[in-house]
């Protein structure tokens, strides 16, 4: 089984209950197939970046899922034929966690290998501001 991260925008003309009941369709859909919810959140209803379908407005729903890919792939069919569904995207995350891992564990072999820092040197004793600054001259005086 593969972990998939899927976010969907429900379309902003129902109300909060009925979004609920599109997301536990889609939450029956993926649990019926055999996958196993690691993550389910409500996002809530939210500002779009740009108008879908002239909406400005969408209710948010994130699923993490533990699935085999055919299981997803009917998810995102039934999700591309609704019209309550305004947009999905499912991203395989576990890719991306292997590969945050192995930049972690090469960025602690790269820092291991390479030579301790100096110490930062002191800085010099500051002086005092007002003998630095000569003061301002307004117009009109002369020196």
């Amino acid at each position: 089984m593969r972990l998939y991260d899927i976010v969907a925008l429900v379309t902003p003309d129902l109300n909060d209950e009925d979004a609920q009941k599109v997301a536990s369709e889609y939450r029956k859909i993926l649990s019926d197939g055999g996958a196993e919810i690691v993550k389910d959140e409500t996002w809530g209803r939210r500002r779009l970046a740009f108008p879908i379908l002239r909406k400005r407005e969408a209710y948010y729903h994130y699923f993490q899922v533990s699935a085999e890919p055919a299981v997803i792939a009917e998810t995102q069919r039934r999700m591309k034929l609704s019209d309550q569904v305004l947009r999905h995207l499912a991203v395989r995350a576990d890719l991306e966690l292997k590969r945050a891992a192995k930049s972690a564990v090469r960025q602690r072999e790269k820092a291991a290998k390479r030579p301790p820092r100096p110490p930062a040197p002191m800085a010099p004793a500051a002086a005092p501001a007002s003998a630095e600054i000569p003061p301002p001259v307004e117009k009109g005086e002369s020196s």
